[in-house]
């Protein structure tokens, strides 16, 4: 059974899990512990824990528990003291108070949301990602990254401070993996900082793994302000080391509504320029979107409207282009 392992968090890891775990895979992610905002960053700073959100968005996709536990895990309070704090959220922190160490932390949860396949934080070293942008600013947090809607130019330098330290079943992971699995997600706030912590992009660089690398749909402000597919590559393959061997592509239509939506914030679709002159890995195009709009959920007034998208990959399209790639 191929050892497929997904590397990242948030949204983007959610969608490719839940439609991965339905096929026949020795399936894992290496999920980022880089979180601050919303109801992770109030915890992170209130309790000084590990911050759970990414790694609870990964638990819920591998899930095989009943829907009662899984709807448990994603409610969100709306009143009250614990207003815009997640139950999964508050859970995971009162386990990590209790366990020994974190890897009792994610047994524990793994065991009761019957999770199909490994969730691995990347480090449990309690950092921040930090980036430079080319106007000079500096940022700090993953969440007031996600809130720098206003930022123009692009990010020149990404670093966690302090340094993480890697969690070994990661690098013993990546290892054993023949195929990893990168995006789609918000580029320096779920995907990059993984890739930050000591040793992980030295032992990526040395995997014989085949690495595909699905393209985000839409550029984010703060973050890949203008990027096209080749800017987004140049940049993944910076941090990678090496460059992904496979690119997935969405070639569907997307509905014009939803492109004026992104326009009137100053983004756009991920334009494809990608050519064999620049790139001579296998470029794969398919539509994978997701027509649903998802929005902001307007009882959590702790999230910004502009940190949701209202488009998405489908999961199960997604996962079976991904499936054929693999087989």
């Amino acid at each position: 059974m191929k050892k497929v392992t997904v590397i990242g968090g948030g949204t983007g890891s959610f969608v490719v899990l839940s439609g991965l775990k339905k096929y026949p895979l020795d399936l894992a992610v290496v999920v980022t512990m880089m979180d601050s905002g919303g109801s992770t960053g109030r915890l992170r700073d209130q309790l000084g824990i590990l911050p759970p959100g990414d790694l609870r968005q990964c638990l819920l996709a591998l899930s095989d528990a009943p829907l009662f536990w899984r709807k448990l895990f994603v409610y969100r309070f709306q009143s009250g003291d614990l207003a815009g704090h997640n139950f999964g959220n508050i859970f995971l922190s009162t386990l990590e108070k209790i366990s020994d160490n974190y890897h009792d932390v994610v047994r524990t949860a793994s065991y009761i949301l019957k999770t199909k396949g490994q969730v691995i934080p990347v480090t449990f070293t309690n950092t921040h990602i930090w980036v430079k942008y080319q106007s000079g600013k500096l940022i700090k947090g993953e969440g007031n990254i996600d809130k720098n809607y206003q930022e123009k130019t692009r990010i020149i330098k990404a670093y966690l401070k302090p340094t993480a330290e890697p969690n070994f079943q990661a690098i013993q992971r990546i290892n054993k993996s023949n195929i990893i699995i990168i995006g789609p997600g918000d580029f320096y706030s779920s995907i990059i900082p993984v890739l930050l912590v000591n040793g992980i992009k030295a032992v990526i660089q040395k995997s014989q793994a085949k690495i595909i690398y699905v393209l985000n749909l839409v550029t984010k402000f703060g973050q890949t302000p203008a990027y096209s597919a080749n800017d987004h590559i140049s940049d993944i393959s910076l941090y990678l080391g090496r460059r992904p061997d496979i690119i997935l592509i969405n070639n569907g239509l997307v509905p014009l509504d939803i492109i004026k939506w992104y326009q009137s914030y100053g983004e756009s679709l991920v334009v494809n320029d990608l050519n064999k002159r620049e790139y001579k890995g296998k470029i794969i195009k398919a539509d994978v979107i997701n027509r649903n709009k998802f929005a902001k959920e307007k009882s959590d007034r702790f999230v910004d409207p502009m940190v949701r998208s209202i488009l998405r990959h489908d999961s199960g399209k997604l996962a079976k282009v991904i499936y054929k790639i693999i087989s």
